[in-house]
């Protein structure tokens, strides 16, 4: 049996068929498409999961935040759906994120801001009205004016409805109640359970394609970021459903029966 936390790790209930969406990286207009394909193919019984990557890269992050929540409520009303219905998984962008917010606490916030820019947390700090010289400036400034500068980004978090709700309600993992699929953001350790995971959903992608179809018992195994931007690959046991989306590839989705098969894809 695996220990399933639904704080940390959604369980799909009453699943038919499950929607998997793929890194989005701020592309609204992308976003927008997809869900004008998924609003016509979405029947009762499907459960729809986002697999990461909601924030970065992109220029419109704020506004593609808005659409996910958006749609969630619209989804929710007209499919009769229940809150775990829909579920956001944490991805890499979603990670550093929160862990930016909390710079001011970490041992060489310098060192870790520089990291966090090059894999793509600028966009998003931008979006949310920070300035990337100034944190510059307020890391070498010290502890203090760090967390004052954090302090406010926090503040513009929580000025744009529902954004804080979003993040705070995001899952490190999801399954179907019966066991068969799990979604993960990049990867997985198969040499731990799945409730011991850490980090491995995010930075554990080594390895991922050549997972053994006997791990923990499911049925397939879903991906949304291949960090190697390798492409989609549908055909093996462990799924990676990621064209690119927020480097010039197009937005991924593909609907999947209780049995891991893969019944239609749709792209944005």
């Amino acid at each position: 049996m695996i220990n399933r936390d639904e704080a940390v790790i959604a369980v799909l209930k009453g699943a038919r068929r499950v929607w998997a969406v793929s890194a989005v990286h701020g592309e609204i207009d992308r976003l927008q498409s997809l869900h004008n394909q998924l609003e016509q193919r979405f029947l009762a019984g499907d459960r729809l999961v986002y697999l990461g990557n909601y924030l970065g890269y992109g220029t419109k992050i704020t506004e593609t935040v808005d659409e996910l929540l958006f749609v969630r409520r619209m989804m929710l009303a007209r499919f009769n759906l229940c809150d775990g219905d829909v579920v956001y998984l944490r991805g890499r962008q979603e990670e550093m994120w929160q862990k930016l917010l909390q710079l001011h606490l970490a041992p060489d916030p310098s060192q870790v801001f520089e990291w966090m820019l090059a894999q793509g947390a600028d966009a998003t700090l931008v979006a949310y009205g920070g300035d990337p010289e100034k944190g510059r400036m307020w890391c070498r400034d010290g502890a203090h004016s760090l967390a004052r500068w954090t302090g406010e980004l926090r503040q513009a978090v929580h000025q744009k409805a529902g954004h804080v709700q979003l993040f705070s309600s995001l899952r490190r993992a999801a399954v179907t109640e019966d066991g068969g699929l799990l979604m993960v953001h990049a990867g997985i350790d198969a040499a731990r359970p799945l409730w011991a995971q850490t980090d491995s959903f995010w930075w554990g992608s080594s390895g991922y394609t050549n997972l053994e179809p006997t791990y923990e018992g499911f049925r397939r195994v879903i991906r949304g970021f291949d960090p190697d931007r390798s492409g989609s690959s549908l055909e093996k046991y462990a799924v990676t459903l990621d064209k690119g989306c927020g480097a010039g590839g197009a937005l991924h989705a593909a609907c999947f029966g209780m049995g891991g098969e893969v019944i239609c894809e749709i792209s944005g």
